[in-house]
C-alpha cells in the first residue's frame, strides 16, 4: 500500500510539473484529468469512496468536458474532417465500453468485500451514527438530527458548500463580464439583435403589463412562497427542512416575482450590491460563530451560548443562526444565477 502510495504521489507532482509548462491547451486538459483521476484512486485507498466518486465525477469528468467545450468554442481545437471523426468516435466507444466495463468489474469485487447487514463492521453500525442518535439532541439542542448533524458537528463542511455557491456565482459573473466587455462586432450575433436588446427595458414592462394572468397569480404566490421559505428555514432544527431547501424556495419566489413584475422593481430591494453584501455578511457570521464553537470546544471551554428547551423555536444554539446565514446565500445565488443567465446581469 505504501509503495502503490508513494508512486501515485510521484504521479501526481509529475502531472502537476507537465500542467504548468505543456503549451498545448488540449494536452493540458488531457494531463488535468489524468491528476482528477490519480487523485480519485488515493481517495479510494484512503477508504473514501464518497471523495473518490465525487473527484472522479467532477474533477475529470465534468470539468473536463467544461474545458473541452471552451476550447472548442475559442478555436483551439479544429473540427476534424469526416474520416477522422469516424474513427475518433470508433475510439471513443471502445474506451467508454472498456471503462464500463473496468468500473462494473471494480464496483463487483468491492461487493464481496463489503460487512453483512448486521455485522458490528457495518457502517451503519459505526460509533458515529451513535453518538449522533444517542446524543445529538443533549449536546445540539437540534430536534431534527440531520440539521444538528451539518451545523454543528459537520458545520464547517456546510461552510465550505456555502463558499461553493458564492464561488459559482462570481465565476459566472467574472465570464459574463469578459465576454460582455468583447466588441460587438466580434461576436456572432446581429446589429438587430442587439438593436432589441438596448430596447429589452421598454419592451419587458410592456409584455409583463400584458400578462394579467402571470401578474395576479405571482401577487397571490409569491408573499406564500417567500414565507413558506422563511418557516422551512426557522424551523430546521425542529422539523426536515433548512437552509438548503428554505433558501431554494426563497429563491424561486425571487425568480417568480422578477418574471411577473420585472427586474427593475426586484432591483429595489435585491440588486447586485444587496446580493453581494448579504452574501458576505452571512457568510462572516457563519465562519466567526462556528470558529468560536469549535475553538472553545477543541480547548474544552464553555461557549456561553444556550442550547435552549429542545423543541422550542429559540434552541440548538446557533443552528437557528447558521440556517438563516445559509438561507440567504442559497436564496441570492438562486436569483443571480437566475439574473446573469437571463439579462447578464444582476
Amino acid at each position: 500500500m505504501n509503495i502503490l502510495m508513494m508512486i501515485l504521489l510521484t504521479v501526481l507532482i509529475i502531472c502537476a510539473v507537465v500542467v504548468s509548462f505543456i503549451k498545448s491547451l488540449t494536452a493540458s486538459v488531457i494531463v488535468f484529468g489524468s491528476f482528477s483521476l490519480v487523485v480519485a484512486v488515493i481517495w479510494m485507498l484512503l477508504e473514501s469512496p464518497d471523495l473518490a466518486i465525487t473527484e472522479a465525477a467532477v474533477g475529470a469528468g465534468v470539468t473536463g468536458l467544461l474545458f473541452y467545450a471552451t476550447l472548442k468554442k475559442i478555436g483551439s481545437i479544429k473540427d476534424a474532417n469526416k474520416k477522422e471523426k469516424k474513427v475518433l468516435y470508433r475510439v471513443f466507444r471502445i474506451t467508454a465500453g472498456l471503462l464500463i466495463v473496468m468500473l462494473a468489474a471494480a464496483l463487483i469485487f468491492c461487493m464481496f468485500d463489503l460487512p453483512g447487514l448486521f455485522s458490528p463492521d457495518h457502517p451503519g453500525e459505526n460509533v458515529v451514527a451513535e453518538r449522533y442518535i444517542e446524543s445529538g439532541i443533549e449536546e445540539t439542542g437540534a430536534v431534527n438530527f440531520v440539521a444538528g448533524m451539518i451545523l454543528d458537528y459537520r458545520a464547517f463542511d456546510t461552510f465550505g458548500e456555502s463558499n461553493v455557491l458564492f464561488a459559482a456565482t462570481i465565476c459566472v459573473m467574472v465570464l459574463l463580464l469578459v465576454q460582455n466587455r468583447g466588441k460587438k462586432e466580434d461576436l456572432p450575433e446581429s446589429k438587430e439583435y442587439y438593436e432589441d436588446l438596448k430596447d429589452e427595458k421598454e419592451i419587458e414592462p410592456k409584455i409583463i403589463k400584458n400578462d394579467v394572468i402571470l401578474k395576479t397569480v405571482a401577487k397571490v404566490a409569491v408573499p406564500f412562497i417567500l414565507m413558506f421559505g422563511l418557516y422551512v428555514i426557522l424551523n430546521g432544527h425542529l422539523s426536515p427542512g433548512g437552509g438548503f431547501s428554505g433558501g431554494a424556495i426563497v429563491g424561486s419566489g425571487f425568480i417568480l416575482a422578477s418574471v411577473a413584475f420585472g427586474f427593475d422593481r426586484m432591483e429595489r430591494f435585491l440588486n447586485k450590491k444587496s446580493a453581494g453584501i448579504i452574501t458576505f455578511v452571512s457568510l462572516l457570521v457563519y465562519c466567526l460563530a462556528k470558529s468560536y464553537s469549535f475553538f472553545t470546544g477543541a480547548n474544552h471551554l464553555e461557549s456561553g451560548i444556550p442550547l435552549g428547551t429542545p423543541g422550542a423555536i429559540l434552541s440548538s444554539g446557533l443552528i437557528l443562526i447558521l440556517n438563516i446565514c445559509v438561507g440567504l446565500v442559497v436564496a441570492c445565488t438562486m436569483y443571480s444565477f437566475f439574473s446573469l443567465m437571463r439579462r447578464g446581469k444582476i
